[in-house]
Formats: C-alpha cells, structure tokens, sequence
C-alpha cells in the first residue's frame, strides 16, 4: 500500500510548470541528438483516388456510379534529419531517401546512406523539392513531413510560441499521462504540407500527453484547418508517439497523419520507424563525405622513331 500512496503524493507535487520543464528538456535534448541520429522508415499510405476514366459501353455497370479506389503504397528509406544549408533558421527538418517501393528494392541501404550523407552536407530548398518529387514519381500524394520532429515546436524558444493549458488525462500504455491543449501563435515552426508541387506551412494546435509521474513526453496530436481555392475544407491531423531510444533521448516510434476533405478521410500516411542508432556509436555506420577521385595522372609521352 505504502508504495501506491508514495505514487500518488508525487504526483501531487508534479505542477504543471514542473511537468512541462520536463518537456522543454526533453525537446532541447532532442534538438541537440537527432542530427547524429539515422533509422529506417516505413510509411504505407492508403489514400482515395478518383473513379477510373474507364466507363463500359453495355452491361449492368453502365448504369452503376463511378467508385473511388483505394491505393495501398508502401515506401522504405533510410531517415534521418538535419539543418538546410544558408538558411537563417535553426530549425531542423526531415531528409529521405528511398530503399524499396511496395517491396521492390530501389537501391541499397548502403547507397542510400551515402546518397542521404551527400543530400545533408549540401542542403537546401532543391534537395527537398527532390524528395517530394521521388515521392509523387512513385505514387504518394498529400504527404505531411516533418511531423516527426513535433517536439521540436516545444523547446524553450518554441512554447514561447503557444499557449497552453491542462486538459484532462489518459491512459497510454503503462503509463498514466496527464494532458495540455497547446495551440500556436504563428506559422513559425508548424507543419510544412506538400499538395501536388505546392508547399504551406500552417500554425497547429493540438493535444500533448506526458507521463504523469515525471512530465516525460509520451504522444503529442496536432491538426491544421483551412479552406483550399476550391472552397473545400481542409484539415491536416497527425499523431506521433515518442519512446526513449537505447543512447537517453527520445524519438519517434510512429507517426499518423490523416488528411481530410469535406469532413471524408482521403488519404492516411503510417510511418514506423526502426530503432534509432547514433553515427557516433554505432560501428556499422558510416555517415561520411565520398572521397574525390584522385587526379588522372599526364598521358606518356610518345617517343619519336
């Protein structure tokens, strides 16, 4: 019994200032590791296209209505994150490079982890606009990035940004969470939404769950609304859930992102992601720049007869 009541008077002492600490510690640990940090994702996206252009001239279906098709893509690559190249911001963002489309191999993971080295040492907006168009030239459409990197929107310099304030509690796995409704003041730091070639950011609000015990992020949700040129309603909502990585700092295990037109779920993205391991300490990873060739040595010169 003895041990319960210990429980709950801890929890009692957790205020929400000390709770959310905790976050914004966590968050700037985060900020600080991840660039040395590469896994292996998996997104399988399901997503609602329009009916086919095929209409038969007799039989029974003529006169059945065009049904939207359902599209099931699976997408691996190697991940990892990092800082775009003479830009003024701090800000960290996602980097990709694809393995295999639906289980067929595009290249090697070696060859991706060099290619994804190359990209991070040179990048800028182009390199981006390349992965969003490796994913349109395999098929993907409305794909959200850098959702993983939610925490990020809760460092110091972040929650500077938002408002926040409690809002109940739940169970999540073992652990009990306690919640914090946050909303944005500004686009600065939201989500980056690709649609076709397009690209917006939006100011998100959302739900944060941390563990009750010590305030340790658990799951944060967020969404975004607005209305496209077309007059539909448009939200964007996402969940990612954080663990603890085997080198002391948090990542993402998952992440869903649902988009949403007309109050109708269009498209659904699944990303799942390995272990994460550390360039530092981890032998079997090499993260380095590809050495340049070395100079051809002079043609020998030809002897006179």
């Amino acid at each position: 019994m003895w041990p319960s009541v210990a429980f709950f008077a801890l929890v009692l002492q957790a205020t929400p200032d000390s709770l959310l600490s905790r976050v914004t510690e966590e968050a700037s640990i985060f900020q600080q590791n991840m660039p040395e940090a590469l896994s292996q994702e998996t997104l399988q996206q399901r997503s609602l296209l329009p009916p086919s252009r095929f209409r038969p001239r007799t039989g029974n279906a003529v006169n059945d209505a065009p049904k939207l098709r359902l599209r099931v893509r699976e997408i691996v690559s190697e991940y990892s994150v990092g800082h775009l190249k003479d830009s003024d911001s701090t800000d960290l963002v996602e980097f990709r490079q694809v393995i295999s489309v639906d289980g067929k191999p595009v290249q090697s993971a070696d060859a991706a982890r060099r290619a994804l080295s190359l990209d991070m040492q040179s990048a800028d907006d182009r390199i981006r606009k390349r992965m969003l168009e490796e994913f349109a030239k395999n098929g993907l459409v409305d794909i959200a990035t850098d959702y993983g990197l939610i925490l990020l929107a809760f460092t110091p310099r972040g929650i500077e940004n938002m408002t926040l304030q409690p809002a109940g509690e739940t169970q999540i796995g073992a652990d009990r969470a306690l919640g914090f409704a946050w909303k944005q003041k500004t686009a600065a730091g939201g989500e980056l939404e690709f649609h076709g070639r397009q690209a917006a950011h939006r100011a998100l609000q959302g739900m944060l769950w941390v563990r009750a015990a010590d305030g340790l992020p658990l799951r944060i949700s967020a969404f975004a609304d607005h209305i496209d040129p077309a007059h539909h309603e448009i939200r964007d909502e996402a969940t990612v859930d954080y663990a603890p990585s085997a080198h002391g700092f948090l990542t993402p295990a998952s992440v869903v992102h649902r988009h949403i037109v007309d109050r109708r779920l269009i498209t659904e993205n699944l990303y799942r992601y390995a272990p994460f391991k550390l360039f530092s300490a981890d032998a079997d990873i090499k993260f380095t720049e590809i050495p340049d060739m070395p100079p051809a040595a002079p043609p020998a010169p030809v002897k006179k007869k």
